[in-house]
């Protein structure tokens, strides 16, 4: 299935439009503002592109398409639109805070791992990391639609609303990068530890002896685990093992605030700064997730429109320190070796909470990702990655078939339950479950393709990005209040339980997301050919030169069209040359029409000619 992201964004546009506006006023629902994650995820699936593609522009009312106002429609009125957003992200804004500071409650998202005993409502009220970074996206989105639209509206009412949310949006910024970086931790331990001896296990593939693992990680990271030392404050105990070669670490962020993690000095009014409560261990998942939204705090909108203060410049630019090695970190963790890579070696094995899975395998290689769209990738880093991203679709049955009573469906339904180690001391022990594999998958192989300038590696990509989707799309919502939102996995997995009536916004969010990527990879310039720009470059060679020698041959008694169709021929061969570098297939094509018309008048010369 082709990807057709302005379609596709105005059905999902329609839908939620459908489901979420009530005679122009925005509806939250039953579970409307339990969950902070839910909330800025079902909110960025309209801000997100309309502050990311201009064709959906809608905080200036005078730019407002007709499609998208025609889809949009039980949002309001083109003039309406973008004050019911307004208002509605003042209510966000409003749901998640207390008195003294922003909340970034998991709510419904968490789960209890223990049958007998319900979660308390203060680890309902737990931040999490999700919620972090969401913030930071939905924030920066926020700020930059308020930035236009108060230019474009004369509405009191809205004019002291928008003053209200950006004020309310900033301090929840800074809140989040707070957050983010009291969620930051290095864990270090030895290598005759159990989490030592799955590291050694999985990046020796059982052709190494921990010795060899050691010796090699020691070479490989001993940079970085001085830029470490030396960048961040850390604890006493952790400070001093980083400093032993001979303890392995791992860098990355939990699942919440660390337990004991110090309060990060700033000036804006954030209120109090919540204790922590997560075991200083890295969760892969919960990385990649704070990856994604920091990234957006270097993003050229942000830099353009100067969405960040002073403050959060400084949080900023210590969030890309650790963006920055944690990147690093994993990208060489990922590519230990050189012969056979650990994140080839499928599914991937996490040492902190002792799971294995093809998630995890997801998780490492987007970060993966992440590192080669920050540096200059290598054919051979790409052609590998395309690989695994390859076997990982086919691994979790989204290009293969599903067997009886395969175990495989659990990957998407119910999906992968981590344990969020350290909340049993404040309650049961909380879980935290996973099922958007296919829209991460998805996500990180359009990354890939836009990354990607092999036309080898690129049609691969491309193909596998179509076949995903293909499966997504079948996974939407067929009836009911979500109708055209995800995720019904029945549709696509008839071993699953029947769909029960809930639209997941962690998908549908991330379905929003690949398309604005795939809006911008098809913005790109296309990839050059090499062996079409010499091709083009002969072609007009000869075009060139045919059409001199047209030029030279005496004008017939009858002139005819003759001398329309010069101009024509010469007004395409400018066009083909103005192309040949950027795309060489357009001048080859426009250099064959010419020389198709040349031969025709040189052929009608000819006949002219033997009629005389």
């Amino acid at each position: 299935m082709q990807i057709k992201p302005r379609q596709h964004l105005l059905d999902i546009w329609q839908a939620i439009a459908r489901h979420s506006f009530d005679g122009g006023e925005w509806t939250w629902g039953k579970r409307g503002g339990e969950s902070s994650v839910a909330d800025a995820e079902r909110l960025l699936c309209i801000l997100y592109p309309a502050t990311e593609i201009p064709a959906f522009r809608l905080d200036d009312p005078d730019t407002t398409q007709d499609d998208v106002q025609r889809v949009m429609k039980r949002a309001g009125g083109r003039l309406e639109i973008p004050a019911n957003l307004v208002t509605a992200t003042a209510e966000f804004m409003r749901r998640h805070a207390d008195e003294k500071r922003p909340t970034f409650s998991g709510g419904h998202y968490f789960v209890s791992g223990d049958k007998d005993r319900d979660l308390t409502q203060e680890q309902r009220d737990l931040g999490v990391v999700d919620s972090y970074s969401m913030s930071i996206t939905l924030c920066l989105a926020t700020l930059g639609f308020l930035k236009i639209y108060e230019s474009k509206t004369r509405r009191g009412d809205i004019l002291e609303t928008i003053q209200e949310v950006r004020a309310a949006t900033s301090n929840r910024l800074t809140a989040a990068m707070v957050s983010l970086l009291r969620s930051f931790t290095i864990n270090v331990f030895d290598t005759d530890s159990s989490q030592g001896r799955t590291l050694c296990e999985l990046l020796g593939q059982g052709r190494l002896s921990q010795r060899h693992v050691l010796r090699r990680f020691q070479d490989r990271f001993e940079a970085l685990r001085a830029a470490i030392v030396e960048s961040f404050v850390l604890g006493v105990d952790v400070e001093e093992g980083l400093k032993d070669p001979n303890q392995l670490f791992e860098c990355g962020w939990g699942w919440s605030i660390v337990r004991d993690a110090p309060e990060v000095e700033t000036a804006e009014p954030i209120g109090p700064q919540p204790q922590g409560v997560a075991n200083p261990v890295p969760y892969l998942y919960f990385t990649v997730v704070a990856l994604d939204g920091i990234q957006d705090l270097f993003s050229d909108r942000t830099l353009t429109l100067g969405l960040l203060n002073p403050e959060q410049q400084r949080l900023a630019e210590a969030l890309r320190l650790r963006w920055e090695i944690t990147q690093q970190f994993w990208s060489g963790i990922a590519r230990f070796g050189g012969d056979r890579w650990p994140l080839e070696d499928i599914p991937w094995r996490t040492t902190g909470q002792k799971l294995e899975s093809e998630y995890f395998s997801l998780s490492v290689a987007a970060i993966l990702v992440h590192d080669l769209m920050r540096r200059r990738a290598t054919d051979d880093d790409l052609t590998r990655t395309v690989s695994v991203m390859e076997r990982l679709a086919e691994r979790g049955r989204i290009t293969s078939r599903m067997t009886q009573d395969d175990p495989m469906v659990r990957l998407h339904h119910p999906g992968v339950t981590l344990p969020l180690q350290g909340s049993e001391s404040v309650g049961p022990p909380m879980q935290w479950i996973m099922s958007d594999f296919s829209a991460q998958l998805l996500k990180r192989t359009i990354q890939l393709c836009t990354l990607s300038r092999n036309l080898g590696s690129h049609d691969r990509l491309l193909r596998l990005a179509e076949d995903i989707f293909d499966h997504l799309w079948r996974r939407r919502i067929g009836d009911g209040e979500g109708t055209g939102l995800w995720d019904n996995v029945h549709a696509a997995y008839p071993e699953t339980p029947a769909y029960e009536g809930q639209v997941s916004w962690s998908v549908t969010e991330r379905v929003t997301e690949v398309m604005v990527q795939v809006h911008q990879m098809y913005k790109q310039p296309p990839i050059r050919s090499s062996e079409l720009t010499v091709l083009a470059r002969a072609l007009l060679s000869e075009s060139t030169h045919l059409l001199g020698n047209e030029q030279m041959e005496p004008a017939p008694a009858s002139e005819g069209n003759r001398g329309m169709e010069l101009r024509s021929i010469e007004v395409k061969l400018r066009r083909a040359r103005k192309l040949v570098d950027e795309q060489p297939g357009t001048a080859c094509s426009l250099t064959l029409d010419v020389l198709g018309q040349l031969d025709a008048l040189a052929r009608a010369r000819e006949a002219a000619a033997q009629g005389v």
